[in-house]
């Protein structure tokens, strides 16, 4: 029989937590509540989680304190934030921490649960690429070693976050063509919002910057259409 997903919740509204915590496991998920931030570390430290979904504003540490610190111990878990701000900084502000989703209250509870299904299924599409995928790229003077993480650009090693690396590989794979937007948004973020666009332009920047040195490599926006990396 299949292990459940295990969720770590961590929401300070009690009745809002326990309602959400039996929802999701009405939906066959194994889920631990916390309330507050600190609870919520110990539980991450303590225990294995295949998701995190925080509030935003938690007592003693924010939820995007919480995912600093959660994603210094795990660098690849997905976490979705919760929160009653609209605040397009703010929303932004989750988005460049990594997060898969920012969703705001109220929200319908079967699209949530859609969401929830589509982080699964792409963060099981990333263990699978591990193995089944190529591993190692090279342009220019640099050569990304996608299993692990590293651009080397034969003095230094840049280390990539996990959407980084899948992204950088997709560009790789596609390389002198285009990558559309759409497939990018899909694979790595399960989702094609306007949310998740942006947060993949930030990432689309951060890839530039690493580049820069070498003005013969490019990564090329192609009409909102999608993205092309070069070499001239």
């Amino acid at each position: 029989m299949q292990n459940k997903e295990r969720i770590l919740l961590v929401e300070d509204d009690v009745n809002f937590g326990s309602v959400l915590k039996s929802y999701l496991q009405l939906s066959d998920y194994e889920v631990v509540l916390k309330t507050d931030g600190n609870q919520g570390l110990s539980a991450f430290i303590k225990e294995r989680f295949s998701l995190c979904i925080l509030d935003v504003m938690l007592p003693y540490m924010d939820g995007f304190e919480l995912a600093k610190e959660i994603t210094k111990i795990n660098p690849d878990i997905p976490f979705v934030f919760l929160t009653s701000k609209t605040l397009k900084e703010d929303i932004l502000e989750g988005y460049k921490l990594g997060a898969f989703d920012y969703i705001t209250k109220p929200f319908d509870t079967e699209i949530f649960l859609f969401k929830i299904k589509a982080i699964f299924k792409a963060q099981h599409h990333f263990e699978g690429a591990k193995t089944e995928v190529q591993q190692d790229f090279s342009i220019g003077k640099y050569l990304f070693k996608y299993k692990l993480r590293e651009v080397y650009d034969g003095e230094r090693i840049y280390n990539l976050s996990p959407k980084e690396a899948e992204l950088l590989r997709l560009l790789f794979l596609h390389q002198d063509n285009l990558l559309p937007r759409e497939l990018a948004l899909k694979t790595i973020w399960g989702d094609d919002n306007y949310f998740t666009t942006r947060s993949m332009d930030v990432y689309i920047t951060k890839l530039r910057k690493l580049f820069k040195d070498d003005s013969n490599i490019e990564i090329m926006n192609l009409h909102g259409n999608g993205f092309r990396l070069l070499e001239r």
